[in-house]
Parts: structure tokens; C-alpha cells; sequence
């Protein structure tokens, strides 16, 4: 079975994010995205400490697409620095496992 990956990432707001995770979708390069509005970030950028709301983006993904992911990703994103961590899946349930591999392969861009 191929591995799974669990990719986090936030955006600015519900728009975006339902745009650039629609897109993942449908180019294959995620079986879903999840995502959950209300987030609050509080961060240093650019010297100062910004406090914002923003959407967080949980997508599942195939270890081996993690690479056009991450590209297409920065393509797509409006922040110059997204957020990008994925986190292996150690277990789970077989059958929600095996779903992202039944995909067919992403198109050649």
C-alpha cells in the first residue's frame, strides 16, 4: 500500500482556500482537503507580530505526490511563505487508506 500523507496548510480566507483546494482535487494531486474556517494565527513576520484569522487546509495525499504538491501549492498560494508540513499516517483504517491509491494517476501538466 502506498504511504499516506496528512498536509497542513492555512490560508487567508474561505475563498482561496476552497479555489486552491478544488484545484488540487481536480489536477489529483490530493484525494481531499478538509477545511476549517475560524483559525487564529499569531506569528512573528517581518518584524512585527501579526494576529489574524485565517482557514486551515488538512489534505491527504500520496507520499509520491508530495513533491508537485508542494509546487503546485506555492503556485496557487497567496502567502510568499505557506505554510507546508505533512505528517506520515503510521495507521489507519484499511479501507480509507487504500482510497487515495484507487485515484487515478495525476495528468502530465
Amino acid at each position: 500500500m502506498t504511504e499516506m500523507l496528512v498536509v497542513f496548510t492555512a490560508f487567508g480566507n474561505e475563498e482561496e482556500a476552497a479555489r486552491v483546494v478544488r484545484a488540487l482535487v481536480e489536477e489529483r494531486l490530493i484525494a481531499c482537503g478538509s477545511l476549517i474556517p475560524g483559525a487564529r494565527s499569531i506569528y512573528h513576520w517581518e518584524g512585527k507580530i501579526a494576529d489574524q484569522s485565517e482557514v486551515v487546509a488538512i489534505l491527504k495525499t500520496r507520499k509520491q505526490d508530495w513533491g508537485a504538491l508542494m509546487s503546485r501549492l506555492h503556485e496557487l498560494h497567496s502567502y510568499t511563505t505557506p505554510e507546508l508540513i505533512a505528517v506520515r499516517v503510521a495507521s489507519g483504517s484499511p479501507k480509507y487508506l487504500a482510497w487515495p491509491e484507487a485515484a487515478p494517476e495525476p495528468e502530465p501538466a
